[in-house]
Parts: structure tokens; C-alpha cells; sequence
């Protein structure tokens, strides 16, 4: 409620004035807070794996291809083979046969024009076909 003054002969007038000094008050007991702990947090550091963290590298890998065009090669070890995205996941585990479990790697490798929806499908057809291990290939820039 504004507060009223009284003006000599009877003349009533509202203050309009907003008291700043309870939000200054405030407003520093913030800043000192922020003084204060600022220093002690200290920023976390997230641990990416990297090629050479591997716990066993695999014994073989398999590469599948997705070109700029989202067409797909299936690549082991020979000349790559295009093959469509329903044909990919028992090339893969028919090229898995025979080896030890986990023995053999699955690696999808991309062109950085594709999109990523492109990738997805073809990691997903992989996993729902069963395949164990499958990676991305990751190229750093010099």
C-alpha cells in the first residue's frame, strides 16, 4: 500500500516511489553466494573411449559402407559387395559364421554427407538381426 504524506491544509498525496533497498540487499547476498561457491565446482570431465581402449580387439572386422547416395557395401576383408539394406543383416551374420563369439566386429562407416537416419536404419537392422558388436567409424581431422 503506498504510504501517504500529509501536505500542510488538509492536502492528501500517494507516494509513488518504489523502496530499492531491500532488493539491493537482496541482490548482493546473491553475488556473495555466488563469489563464494563458484570456485569450489569444479567442472566434470566425461571419459570418451577411444580406438586404443578397447578391452580385446577383434579378431576380424566387418565393414558396412553407406555412401553419399545411402547405397550399401558390405566389405570383408575382399572388394566391398552392394547389397540393399534388407540383404545387409544375414550378409553380416552369414560372414560371422564360424568365428568365436564376439571374435568378429561389425563397423558402419559413413560419409559425412549422409544422413544420419540413413545410419540408424542400418545400425538397427543389424541389432534386430542380432549381430553382438557394432561401431561407428569415427575420422579425425588433422
Amino acid at each position: 500500500m503506498a504510504s501517504v504524506s500529509h501536505r500542510g491544509r488538509g492536502g492528501r498525496r500517494a507516494l509513488n516511489e518504489i523502496n530499492m533497498v531491500p532488493f539491493i540487499d537482496v541482490m548482493l547476498v546473491l553475488l556473495i553466494i555466488f563469489m563464494v561457491t563458484a570456485p569450489l565446482i569444479t567442472p566434470s570431465l566425461i571419459d570418451l573411449p577411444s580406438v586404443g581402449k578397447a578391452a580385446r580387439k577383434p579378431d576380424r572386422v566387418i565393414e558396412v559402407l553407406v555412401a553419399r547416395d545411402e547405397s550399401l557395401q558390405l566389405k570383408d576383408g575382399e572388394q566391398p559387395v552392394s547389397l540393399p539394406l534388407k540383404e545387409i543383416a544375414p550378409a553380416v551374420l552369414k560372414a560371422q559364421q564360424g568365428q568365436p563369439a564376439g571374435g568378429t566386429a561389425v563397423v558402419i562407416s559413413a560419409d559425412r554427407n549422409v544422413k544420419y537416419e540413413s545410419v540408424v536404419k542400418v545400425m538397427d537392422a543389424l541389432q534386430r538381426a542380432g549381430v553382438q558388436r557394432v561401431g561407428l567409424s569415427v575420422q579425425l581431422a588433422n
